[in-house]
């Protein structure tokens, strides 16, 4: 008979607002088959789990069906380890709180772990990319927002409801001047070092100063953080600074996150890595320069080795081995 433990495949599913993405992921983190589907298109969530097990039947046949899958992982926006619930996220059609492993497992037959996006990042890391093998890291996400996921002693720290480690709103600027964040609180990370936050500084940069700039073709409501890396390319001053004064804010927030768990690593994730050293050069030189001295030396920079448009599901997927 056939124990779980030799079962070849996970599900893992990066849910997001607008779509859902399924892989089907090996030992290896060889995604096998994928498919998607429209999250906004099912406003019941039991019609959704429904849809999404009739669109995976064609991935699980290429594996040999459901028989061969241990587990399912789920990555979601507010999605708790602990309950298997996702809890009023703002992004998805469901209000309240959502029993998406219970719905899940009825729907397909095997165990499933619902967690954050950025936890789910931090889990792939660990299992499959740079952070493999480590077993204190934190793992920042640099998208639209900024995320995180804190691993000590290869763990996932969950804290005592299922939310914690949420660093992209560790207040930075406690001035009245601090950034309104979405969160209803100001000055947040998130709102300086995200690809937003990096629009946002370029509109207000290019509103104080009189600096010739690239930047200036573009209209204001319309800059994007790509925007500003291809103008730094080209070697725009403004843009170029733009990023030396968001990796050294980022630099010098990961120097203070260092003290309560004393990493191996930061590993970096998102579009905004894409940046590389316009980046990552002014943030390495802030962390060097804020770290506290008997923590120098002890922890890497590093930026994620996932392939972008699979790190999600294999994130999501690392959970289903659990």
């Amino acid at each position: 008979m056939e124990t779980d433990f030799e079962k070849p495949y996970v599900i893992g599913l990066d849910m997001g607002g607008t779509n859902s993405i399924f892989g089907i992921v090996d030992q290896r983190g060889t995604i096998k088959a994928q498919t998607a589907i429209k999250t906004r298109a099912y406003p019941d969530v039991k019609d959704y789990v429904k849809a999404a097990a009739e669109a995976l039947q064609p991935a699980l046949d290429v594996v040999g069906g459901i028989g061969q899958v241990k587990g399912m992982g789920i990555g979601a926006p507010n999605g708790n380890f602990y309950t298997g619930t996702i809890e009023s996220a703002a992004n998805l059609v469901w209000s309240g709180t959502v029993p998406i492993a219970e719905l899940f497992e009825e729907e397909l037959g095997v165990p499933v772990r619902v967690t954050n996006d950025a936890n789910a990042a931090a889990m792939g890391e660990m299992t499959y990319g740079v952070a493999r093998g480590m077993k204190n890291f934190i793992m920042i996400t640099l998208g639209t927002g900024v995320g995180s996921g804190i691993v000590v002693d290869g763990k996932i720290v969950y804290g005592s409801d299922g939310f914690a480690g949420e660093l992209g709103h560790f207040v930075i600027d406690h001035s009245p001047a601090g950034r309104p964040c979405g969160c209803g609180r100001k000055g947040c990370l998130e709102t300086y070092c995200s690809a937003t936050g990096v629009a946002r500084t370029a509109r207000e940069r290019l509103a104080n100063c009189d600096t010739p700039s690239l930047l200036r073709k573009i209209k204001p409501e319309d800059l994007t953080s790509l925007d500003v890396y291809q103008a730094a390319e080209a070697g725009d001053p403004v843009a170029i600074e733009i990023f030396e004064w968001t990796g050294e804010i980022l630099g010098r927030s990961c120097a203070d996150f260092a003290t309560f768990n004393t990493p191996e690593a930061f590993v970096f994730f998102g579009g905004l890595t894409k940046a590389g050293d316009y980046l990552m050069a002014p943030l390495r030189k802030a962390f060097e320069e804020n770290i506290l001295y008997v923590f120098r030396g002890k922890t890497k920079l590093l930026v994620s080795s996932l392939n972008g448009s699979e790190a999600a599901v294999l994130g999501a997927s690392a959970l289903g081995w659990e």
